[in-house]
Parts: structure tokens; C-alpha cells; sequence
């Protein structure tokens, strides 16, 4: 393992190699592997990001706090970290898993930030992991809006329409193709006092209405 970046990128030397190389490992290489670790990482993960929402965000509800926290730990969110840190090339893989390009699936790669976090937690204690949590997250949360973090596009559009004081959207299915176990559909979103008009298709009525309210939410903010 080239390892060197990685303790650079993440600013600690693990004291017992052994627990890198483990979190490093996938299952496909080895039974000793990642899984066990990935499991404490997770916790080790939830409470360090709960905990820096806490004291950062003193006013924010418990609700929002929750929204916040499910998002900054969800699969793609950890799968991105962990390519900012090129996991993905550390990782012990078997040879069949590599060969499916194992080095590049967002799980995986999830998995394998935790993994190493609950690496760091057993290495170096609570305190070392959550150091590196807040290290690798501070940049991530400086590039995203944590107010509309986590909403789908249908919440967003209510909200900035009751800011606004305008009556909420209206959907409507414009038309429906295919067989009924393979249909796709169409439908509009229309908020009329802003005379806008935009349209979604989808494999469901709820995935072609977020589709148009995205497109509506992006139109009021342009």
C-alpha cells in the first residue's frame, strides 16, 4: 500500500499498521477484512458529525439537525470523501472484485471511510477520529447550502413559494406512455401567480413531479 498521501491527507499515523491495512481490506482479498470496522466506524462517524451540528449550529432544531445529519452520512456523501482521499486505489481487493472495477462502487468506497474511522477510533480514541471528521467535513460543508441540503425538489419549491407568500404549486399528469407495468409519465408543475410552467418525465408520478418541481425551483431562482 502506497500510504503516505492518505497520512497526509488525513493528518495521522496509525500506531498499529495492522489496523489500516484491515480497514483497507475488502472481503474479496481476505476474511480479515474491513466489515467488522466499517460497523464501529459508522457509530464513531454519526455521533462526531452529531456532535459538530450540536455545537455549530446552536439554533437549528432537532428535525433539521437530523435532516442534516442523515445526509452528511449517507452512502453518496461518504462515497465522495472517500475519492477525495483515493481510497478507492488503497483498498486489498480479490482478483474477480477488481476486475469488476470493485475500486469504483460508491459502496465500497462508503464502506471504507468508515472502516477507517473506526480504525482511527480504536488506534487513537474518540477524540483522534472526530479531529478527522471534522477535518475532512469542514471543507465539504463549506461547498454546500445546509438549508436546502437533503430537501427533494417539491419541499424546496413550497418553501420558497410560502416565503414569498404565493399559493403552492399545482401538478397535473400531462400524459402517460407504455404498458401499465413499464409507464412513463409526464406531468406539470405550474405556479401561477409567477406564470411558470415546467414539465417532468418519469418511471412514476413522483419522480416526474420532483423532476418538474426542480425544474420550476430553478426557474424562481434564476
Amino acid at each position: 500500500m502506497n500510504l503516505p498521501k492518505l497520512y497526509q491527507l488525513i493528518g495521522y499515523q496509525f500506531s498499529n499498521p495492522e489496523l489500516l491495512q484491515r480497514a483497507l481490506t475488502h472481503r474479496s482479498y481476505s476474511a480479515i477484512n474491513y466489515e467488522r470496522l466499517e460497523f464501529l466506524g459508522d457509530s464513531v462517524l454519526n455521533c462526531a458529525i452529531a456532535k459538530f451540528l450540536f455545537d455549530h449550529y446552536p439554533h437549528l432544531p432537532e428535525g433539521d439537525l437530523s435532516r442534516l445529519r442523515s445526509n452528511l452520512v449517507n452512502q453518496q456523501t461518504l462515497a465522495t470523501l472517500a475519492q477525495q482521499l483515493k481510497l478507492g486505489e488503497l483498498i486489498l481487493f480479490g482478483e474477480g472484485e477488481l476486475k469488476s472495477g470493485g475500486q469504483h462502487r460508491p459502496s465500497i468506497l462508503a464502506d471504507a471511510f468508515e472502516a477507517l474511522l473506526g480504525g482511527i477510533f480504536l488506534d487513537g480514541g474518540f477524540a483522534a477520529a472526530e479531529k478527522i471528521v471534522v477535518q475532512i467535513y469542514t471543507p465539504y460543508l463549506a461547498g454546500v447550502d445546509l438549508k436546502t441540503l437533503g430537501k427533494d425538489a417539491k419541499t424546496l419549491l413550497q418553501e420558497i413559494l410560502q416565503a414569498r407568500k404565493l399559493a403552492l404549486p399545482k401538478y397535473s399528469v400531462i400524459a402517460t406512455q407504455g404498458e401499465a407495468h413499464a409507464q412513463t409519465f409526464e406531468v406539470e408543475c405550474r405556479v401561477e401567480k409567477l406564470q411558470i410552467s415546467t414539465r417532468g418525465r418519469g418511471a412514476s408520478r413522483r419522480i416526474a413531479e420532483q423532476i418538474a418541481a426542480e425544474a420550476a425551483y430553478q426557474r424562481i431562482l434564476s
